[in-house]
Formats: structure tokens, C-alpha cells, sequence
């Protein structure tokens, strides 16, 4: 089976440990497989998904304490959470949008691969602890940024990799440094865990960047200016300090825009 028909069919995986098992197998074959870049698919109703996590309202998600097996369970929960509905993200990349080069395809099936990869260390993780994915409920705010963005690559480039996934560099040192707080062995084996994380999200970030630069070269719009309007139209979630600015450089954020995040 073509590449991109592939990625299609791993996305309407419901099962989380199939879909990321096949994932990380397109992804270990991606070089040798042929790749129709012209190919328009009919767009199923939206990714499978297993019946848990409830989805649910943000607001309505109870936070808990990571002092309690409990609450570190949760807080990797809402982590392995992400994690899938990235895999998502990655494959409807890779299958939705025609007419890009056979690079842009097997970059987004390469960051599904490590975005599987991040939710199976995971769910091993909240395994060891007694608990699994789905056992927490969880919201639907990546995806709806997805479903926004679905008839327009550039505005997708714009608002997927460099706006929510981004957030994700900032986010883990922070939760990173909660953990490292605790007396637990699990909080210092989930530090390494997001180590490898965000290791690989800032690559993830960079493959976002290099194809937003190169839409906007083709599109012929000025990237700043053009991130600044599409991010009113989508109606982007805010940025919020802080920044983990050293992460964003390697991502390749430029330093004006580095400069103009707010304070």
C-alpha cells in the first residue's frame, strides 16, 4: 500500500496501542514505500479513537495533586493524551493535503513514528503505576485547532506545530521541574521520559516551521505578517509566558519573533 494511503488507514485506528504499533511500523518502512503525492483521500468523519478518555469540556477537568500515585497518573495521563491526538495530527498531515513534495509527506509520518513512540513510553509509564489510557477524561482542544485548519495547509503549518505544539516547549520544563521536586521514583522516571519528549518535539517544531516558510514562499505572503492574521482567524489560543527561548531558537523561530512574544 502508497504511503499516504497508509497513514490514512492508521488513522482510523481506534485502538491506541494498534494505531501506534502501525505507526511506528509505516514509519520504520516509510523510505522504501512509494508516496502519491497527487492523491485526494474522502475524508472519514474524524480519527479513530477508543472509547476512553471521556472528552470533555477544559474547564470541566478536575485537577489533581502529583503528590498522590493518583495525580501523577493523571498529570502523564493528560500527557499520553496529547501525545495520541499528535499522532493524529501527524498522519492527517501526511494524507489530507495533496500536491506538496514527497518530503513534506515522510517528514509528518517520521514525527508520527516519535510521536507514537512518546504515547507507548507513556502508557507503559501509567501501566507500571496500575493505571491506563482512558482512565482519566481528557478535552479535545488540540484537535479542534485540526478540524479548523483542514482546508488550508498553511494555516495548519501556522497553527499546529508552531503555535499549539510549541506551547509544549515551554510547558515541559515547568512540569519537569514539579516532578523533579518529588520524593518519587516514578516523578524522576517521568523527567526522563519528557526528556526524550521534548527532545524530539523541538525537531517536531522545526519540520512545522520549515514547511510553514516554505508554503509562504509559495503562497508569496510575508510569514510574520501572515502568522499574525491567520492566528486572528483561527482564533489561536494566546501565547503566555514563560518561553523556553533556548528550545524555540533550535526550532527555528527566528529572533523577531522570538523578540515580539509578550512579556
Amino acid at each position: 500500500m502508497e504511503l499516504r494511503a497508509q497513514a490514512l488507514a492508521a488513522f482510523t485506528l481506534a485502538d491506541s496501542t494498534q494505531k501506534a504499533a502501525a505507526v511506528q511500523a509505516l514509519c520504520s518502512s516509510v523510505a522504501s514505500l512509494a508516496c502519491d503525492t497527487g492523491a485526494v483521500f474522502e475524508a472519514p468523519a474524524g480519527p479513530g479513537r477508543p472509547e476512553q478518555p471521556l472528552l470533555i469540556h477544559p474547564r470541566a477537568v478536575p485537577k489533581r495533586s502529583p503528590h498522590t500515585v493518583a495525580g501523577h497518573a493523571a498529570l502523564m495521563h493528560s500527557i499520553a493524551h496529547i501525545e495520541f491526538n499528535a499522532i493524529n495530527l501527524a498522519l492527517d498531515a501526511a494524507w489530507r493535503f495533496a500536491d506538496l513534495p514527497a518530503a513534506y509527506y515522510r517528514d509528518w509520518i517520521e514525527v508520527a513514528g516519535e510521536e507514537a513512540l512518546h504515547f507507548s513510553m507513556l502508557q507503559d509509564h501509567l501501566q507500571s503505576l496500575g493505571f491506563a489510557y482512558g482512565d482519566f477524561d481528557a478535552h479535545d482542544g488540540l484537535w479542534t485547532m485540526c478540524v479548523s485548519t483542514e482546508g488550508d495547509v498553511l494555516a495548519r503549518m501556522a497553527l499546529v506545530p508552531r503555535t499549539l505544539e510549541a506551547r509544549g516547549l515551554d510547558a515541559t520544563p515547568l512540569i519537569q521541574t514539579k516532578l523533579r521536586s518529588l520524593p518519587y521514583a516514578h516523578a524522576r522516571e517521568a523527567v526522563l521520559i519528557l526528556d526524550r519528549i521534548l527532545a524530539d518535539e523541538v525537531g517536531h517544531v522545526a519540520i512545522g516551521n520549515h514547511w510553514f516558510h516554505y508554503l509562504c514562499r509559495e503562497h508569496g505572503v510575508q510569514a510574520e505578517a501572515y502568522y499574525r492574521e491567520v492566528a486572528l482567524l483561527h482564533k489561536a489560543p494566546a501565547l503566555k509566558p514563560p518561553f523556553n527561548l533556548a528550545a524555540r531558537r533550535a526550532a527555528g523561530f527566528s529572533e523577531a519573533e522570538l523578540a515580539a512574544l509578550p512579556l
